[in-house]
């Protein structure tokens, strides 16, 4: 984990110090101090002088780069996991700040996450062109929850579907505030299927019922 002084070493990075520690990170791989001058603008010098303060901090780290030829081997650089983990943006402490806030203010928080989550499944369902069957409103509902991160999986039967939810993108969070979240996740299911105008409605999403699984349990509609 990033400790307090590394975060405040990143704070304090600037502009052109912040360069040099960004191409490091999308490098993918050790550099030369005459690539990172190269890739940054600076002179050479001025990469140094950046790279030994970014070292202190521990957001870089020197090694000698190993050599199958004679001669002196190469000093090359590559970001630190803490500089990995420095660079991403704290959605997740965002993500829980707001979720306790509307739990806390928001009358009937759970019908509101559901009614909010349904207008997202429309926004993110294609309305089709022709008449969608069930199965192919769960294959399409299905690429929707992949690409949200939810690694689902079409099991059950005509009469009962079932999607398997195998990845929750906000498990932490939904752990903690489980009406609030679920609620906004069975609100998109139902979302995206209406707008697909699919003759199948999601019923109810069973949360965790195994620590990395989550049910999402669909119904044939009247007009199926």
């Amino acid at each position: 984990m990033l400790i307090d002084r590394d975060r405040r070493a990143v704070a304090a990075l600037g502009s052109s110090r912040s360069r040099v520690l960004e191409v490091l990170r999308e490098a993918g791989g050790p550099l030369g101090v005459q690539e990172i001058a190269a890739l940054t603008g600076l002179h050479a010098n001025t990469a140094r002088f950046h790279l030994d303060a970014l070292i202190e901090a521990r957001l870089v780290d020197r090694a000698c780069e190993e050599r199958t030829q004679r001669g002196r081997p190469r000093v090359v650089f590559q970001a630190t996991p803490a500089a990995e983990e420095a660079g991403q943006p704290n959605y997740r402490l965002l993500a829980e700040m707001l979720t306790g806030l509307i739990a806390s203010v928001l009358p009937k928080s759970e019908r509101a996450a559901v009614e909010a989550g349904e207008g997202w499944g429309r926004l993110l369902a294609q309305p089709p062109l022709h008449r969608v069957d069930a199965l192919e409103g769960i294959s399409r509902l299905s690429a929707i929850l992949a690409d949200a991160g939810f690694a689902p999986e079409a099991a059950g039967n005509s009469t009962a579907p079932v999607i398997r939810l195998r990845h929750c993108p906000f498990r932490e969070i939904a752990i903690e505030y489980p009406e609030l979240v679920c609620s906004l996740h069975l609100g998109l299911i139902r979302g995206v299927l209406s707008e697909l105008r699919a003759p199948v409605a999601a019923e109810r999403l069973e949360a965790f019922v195994e620590p990395s699984l989550c049910l999402a349990h669909l119904a044939p509609t009247a007009a199926g």
